[in-house]
């Protein structure tokens, strides 16, 4: 504040001392004292005509300053402590900002990364909507390791100890590319898959494929491996894997502070005379608010909810009500909470390498804070039993391919209807040539997601095609399994080929691709068009999937309690 140019008009606050920034204070006297040669600090502030250490009288006088000598000491007194001030607030700054970059670069050194996929191939990534936005995908990964000390006093067998971990809990987290829905999809780890051939990016160990249970993929090559048996299963490009252990789901626990579940009657999981093991979860029934190893074993717990399906409604229910907690205690802009939750994230967190910094997975968390919790679907895959043994399960033909198509079409899978309009593609600016003139390859990829192909399925959808005047449509023995038909072409200038083959067959614009894998405009007939000369409609894709369990993000719910673990 300076000083009322009126002499004796008001009061001027005291002006800071050094001292009470942490500076030396005897670089500039006591309070109200001159430094030989300076001037006093309100000295400094006040420059005016009749101001300064003389009467406004005496200033009037000599022009309004003193001359000669004093006037150049004050000015190079003040000179030098600008001088000190300047520097001093540039080591505050710089040192508040060299504070802020080494914690970023801390929590940087505490994130753990490996590769994203451990096979070669996999799946494709969805082209961008509208708005040029994908789709994300994260492949949630919860590890059974019991390979340090932490991870075993918090379950399992020391016979587990240095065994290759399982990977129990599988999720898959899809969020829509508007932002304004969002999916959860769980695996079951009893459930037969094959997984592809995968190397250790550790150790470069090659795993042969096989056919397993999908827990197993974590030992044959680490998270990289389980990805790409996803991506295989389901035809879904996923972007990235995030996996925890026993103890990391304790620690986000604490940091988060709780959440809430609910059990209908007293449980107990417990070992019995039948079945052996148990999380150790005890609670009344009722709505409990539950933390640390609590909350590890709620997401444990598996004979009192009756099953691995049971198991995979509880964690939903979980996970609802901790976005629920996160939303509602504004843990996405308090900065203080903020910090708290990256501390123990990024301790407890695996990530792949590509979302390997705090920014990034800061980005990534940001991604679910605008989607409202009741467009937040999460499920288990539709499935049936293994013929070949009752304790595994197989996808269910027909309903698991429904939700991996609508999921691939980045479609909600909650039955309440799209959140914005899809992308219509484009006609092409190339113009067709005489369809007599279009040379077609047509392959069979009728054959994807486990079944066998449909026998003489290229060679009767090119006798259509030749039906309706592509005279050069041809079949390839080549067998091409893919889920969905596509209509490939290898240049632009080829494309308007494509649409109007496309045209003719009633194939959706949205199935044409440029691809450098064909020499010439290719249609590889899928696995939704095994029989019939004409593309088949899709059935309504807002319809949810049958043979599945669905919790919404904006419902607590209530789990029942398989009988024998009830207790009064």
């Amino acid at each position: 504040m300076r000083q009322n140019s009126l002499r004796g008009e008001g009061t001027r606050q005291r002006v800071p001392q050094a001292g009470d920034l942490g500076w030396d204070d005897s670089l500039y006297g006591s309070e109200g004292a001159r430094i030989p040669g300076s001037r006093t600090a309100p000295d400094i502030e006040q420059d005016e005509p009749g101001g300064g250490t003389e009467s406004g009288d005496a200033a009037a006088e000599t022009g309004g300053h003193r001359r000669g000598g004093p006037r150049r000491g004050r000015k190079r007194g003040k000179r030098r402590i600008l001088r000190w001030i300047a520097g001093a607030v540039s080591v505050l700054i710089l040192g508040t900002a060299g504070a802020g970059y080494l914690y970023y670069e801390h929590l940087n050194s505490n994130i753990r990364k490996g590769e994203r996929t451990s096979a070669k191939g996999g799946a494709e990534k969805s082209a961008p909507n509208a708005a040029g936005q994908t789709p994300l995908n994260v492949l949630l990964i919860g590890s059974d390791s019991r390979n340090t000390d932490e991870n075993l006093k918090l379950g399992g067998s020391k016979k587990s100890v240095g065994s290759p971990p399982l990977a129990d809990v599988q999720m898959l987290l899809h969020v829509s590319a508007d932002r304004k829905n969002a999916s959860v999809v769980s695996i079951p780890r009893d459930t037969t898959v094959e997984i592809p051939a995968c190397t250790d990016p550790k150790d470069g160990k090659e795993f042969a494929a096989t056919r397993d249970l999908i827990n197993a993929s974590l030992g044959r090559g680490g998270p990289g491996c389980t990805l790409a048996t996803w991506e295989q299963l389901t035809g879904i490009y996923i972007d990235h894997w995030m996996m925890v252990d026993f103890a990391g789901v304790v620690d986000m626990a604490d940091a988060i502070g709780g959440a809430k579940v609910c059990v209908r009657q007293n449980i107990h999981d417990r070992p019995t005379t039948r079945v052996p093991g148990g999380s150790g979860l005890k609670l009344t029934r009722g709505t409990h608010e539950i933390q640390g190893k609590q909350a590890l074993q709620w997401l444990r717990t598996r004979h009192a909810f009756e099953s691995d399906f049971g198991r995979s409604k509880a964690q939903h229910m979980y996970m609802n009500s901790v976005i629920r907690k996160l939303k509602e205690q504004n843990a996405f802009t308090d900065t203080g909470q903020l910090m708290d939750l990256a501390e123990t994230a990024t301790k407890s967190l695996q990530v792949s390498e590509e979302i390997g910094t705090v920014k990034k997975l800061f980005d990534l968390g940001m991604t679910l804070k605008d989607v409202p919790t009741g467009r937040i679907a999460m499920l288990t895959m539709p499935r049936i039993p293994d013929p070949e043994d009752d304790n595994h399960v197989l996808p269910a033909p027909g309903e698991a391919d429904r939700l991996w198509g609508l999921l691939r079409d980045d479609l909600p899978v909650d039955g309440k209807g799209q959140t914005s309009k899809p992308k219509k593609p484009a006609a092409p600016k190339d113009p067709a040539a005489d369809p007599a003139d279009i040379g077609i390859m047509v392959r069979n990829g009728t054959g994807a997601g486990g079944q066998l192909p449909t026998q003489g399925r290229a060679r009767t959808v090119a006798d259509v095609l030749v039906q309706k005047g592509f005279a050069g449509a041809k079949s390839d023995s080549t067998l091409n399994p893919q889920e969905k038909t596509q209509i490939l072409f290898p240049s632009t200038d080829l494309e308007g080929d494509a649409y109007a083959a496309a045209k003719a067959l009633g194939i959706p614009a949205s199935a044409l691709k440029k691809s450098t894998d064909v020499s010439g405009v290719t249609l590889v007939v899928g696995a939704d068009w095994r029989s019939g000369d004409a593309y088949p409609k899709a059935e309504p894709s807002t319809a949810p999937p049958k043979n599945t369990e669905t919790v919404m993000g904006d419902e607590l719910g209530c789990m029942d309690v398989y009988e024998p673990y009830r207790w009064s």
